[in-house]
């Protein structure tokens, strides 16, 4: 539980410090020697105590309440993804254990699967480690099964390979996009020690994710254009993610090459 308040106090003081008075209908006034508003405009804005307020973003153990939560994630303009996050790291219980790793029947029926499927695609968990793929996804990306099983993870792939640098013309895009999911997954787990443990060996492998994870930034956006540079050429798909009904804890990521402009 520590680690999640002191979670859900960096997120609210990068929210704060990201709002100008501007924004917010406040006049900028003089004496500010720090940017975005102080700590008693985003109590007023929520309309709620100045000193609850700053217990929560100290990250004291205390409990608030739903609308408590709600006015200020109206305050500091959180888009919907984010009040969900906040929700999640202000209400959160007890850390949530690593989830069994899926039976073999489950992940055999899986990969029937994606193997069912034209198009690139792979599974894998809340922590991003690969599960299972497809031929498809092995003739355009690379082969997962040439990668040891302990490195077989999107994260790690992302930020300490520098093919994939190399290979992803939004490189920076693409990883923010991923350190964000990741910091939902975070949250929505109760900060489980398994993802805990990821977050601290990414930090001590990459300066890269470091500085992103620092941003605070969520997304649980599971669509976008991917684009792939092979020595074949430079190629751009829509990629979506799906959840299997036999295991629902999973995500299946699906490229499906579309035509650049």
């Amino acid at each position: 539980m520590a680690e999640l308040r002191e979670e859900l106090s960096r997120f609210l003081k990068a929210r704060r410090a990201g709002l100008t008075p501007e924004a917010v209908g406040l006049p900028a006034g003089r004496g500010r020697r720090l940017p975005g508003l102080r700590r008693e405009e985003v109590a007023a804005l929520a309309g709620v105590g100045l000193t609850w307020y700053t217990w929560l973003e100290q990250g004291r153990a205390i409990r608030v309440s739903a609308p408590f939560l709600d006015n200020l994630a109206r305050a500091l303009r959180l888009s919907e993804v984010e009040r969900l996050h906040l929700l999640a790291l202000a209400q959160a219980g007890p850390a949530l254990a690593a989830p069994p790793a899926p039976p073999a029947s489950a992940l055999a029926k899986l990969q029937a699967i994606l193997d069912r499927i034209d198009s690139p695609a792979y599974a894998r968990n809340e922590r991003f480690d690969v599960l299972a793929w497809n031929a498809a996804n092995t003739r355009t990306f690379g082969d997962f099964g040439a990668i040891p099983a302990a490195e077989r993870n999107v994260l790690r792939l992302m930020f300490t390979r520098p093919h994939e640098r190399k290979a992803m013309p939004n490189w920076e895009q693409d990883a923010r996009s991923l350190v964000a999911k990741l910091r939902l997954n975070y949250g929505r787990a109760a900060g489980s020690a398994d993802l805990a443990a990821l977050v601290e060996q990414m930090s001590a492998c990459s300066a890269d994710f470091r500085r992103m994870w620092a941003d605070q930034e969520v997304t649980d956006a599971g669509e976008g254009i991917y684009v792939y540079r092979t020595a074949r050429g430079t190629s751009a798909f829509q990629h979506t993610t799906l959840i299997p009904e036999v295991l629902p804890e999973l995500r299946i990521v699906v490229y499906v090459a579309v035509d650049q402009a």
